[in-house]
């Protein structure tokens, strides 16, 4: 049997002093959807930065693969390639003149800029498959500069898509979209997951959207209050758990 692609066990962060994430624990299977909901301050993003080792975790363990994180942080690069990670907002210097090619290229390897994109074959060609899944090869010429919101998720996700991955995550990716380009990008993700058999963990506020698109839910205030399939962690007594009562009759209003 293969390991989970992600497994993270007892897992506490600290925020200065204060416990952001406590004794956290749960699995994610290859193939497998799986939103992390719950309140502002709850500690998702903080969650996704220690299992990626950009924060430091005060207990715990984190497994990508079957390999541990490091207390540095830091997997074996022939784990790490296989992750993808898109921001909630990608920041830029507008004046960078980098087109979306090349900045697919970007993960492609660690060269990054530091060779010609167009002159190395198999780069160009796995960009070009990538930007062609996404419906984007048309981009790929124009400056990043240019791009509209819709149009950069899906340069972000070509540039996921360069090398095989295993796991992508997801801190609200979706944000900034309008309602029609939100739903063309969970589309798109859902196809992409059934293609490539990613395992995707992904921040999400939408609780429609994960009760649609999401096979797995944690709900998440600081420590696990529930999780399971999305008719069991998003029935109103586990909502009023995490978010607490007064938001789920809010929603029953409306």
């Amino acid at each position: 049997m293969n390991p989970d692609v992600l497994l993270v066990d007892g897992l506490t962060v600290y925020r200065d002093t204060y416990p952001a994430v406590e004794e956290v624990s749960f699995a994610l299977a290859e193939g497998t959807d799986a939103a992390i909901v719950g309140p502002n301050g709850a500690g998702k993003s903080t969650l996704i930065q220690a299992i990626l080792g950009i924060l430091p975790r005060r207990a715990g363990d984190v497994f990508v693969l079957g390999q541990s994180l490091s207390r540095q942080g830091r997997l074996p690069a022939q784990v790490r390639q296989q992750i993808a990670y898109l921001p909630q907002n990608f920041l830029f210097d507008r004046r960078i003149p980098i087109t979306v090619n090349e900045l697919v290229a970007l993960g492609w390897d660690d060269l990054g800029l530091k060779l010609p994109w167009a002159n190395r074959t198999p780069r160009r060609r796995a960009v070009r498959q990538a930007l062609a899944r996404v419906d984007a090869l048309h981009l790929g010429p124009q400056p990043i500069s240019s791009l509209s919101g819709g149009e950069m998720k899906r340069a972000l996700l070509a540039y996921c898509l360069v090398r095989p991955r295993r796991l992508l995550i997801l801190d609200e990716a979706p944000a900034g979209l309008d309602a029609r380009g939100e739903s063309e990008f969970y589309q798109l993700l859902y196809q992409l997951k059934q293609d490539q058999g990613w395992a995707i963990l992904q921040i999400s506020h939408d609780l429609d959207m994960v009760r649609k698109h999401c096979d797995r839910v944690l709900c998440l205030n600081r420590s696990i209050r529930c999780q399971g399939t999305p008719d069991v962690a998003l029935a109103p007594d586990n909502l009023a758990l995490v978010y607490g009562s007064e938001f789920v009759r809010y929603r029953h209003r409306h």
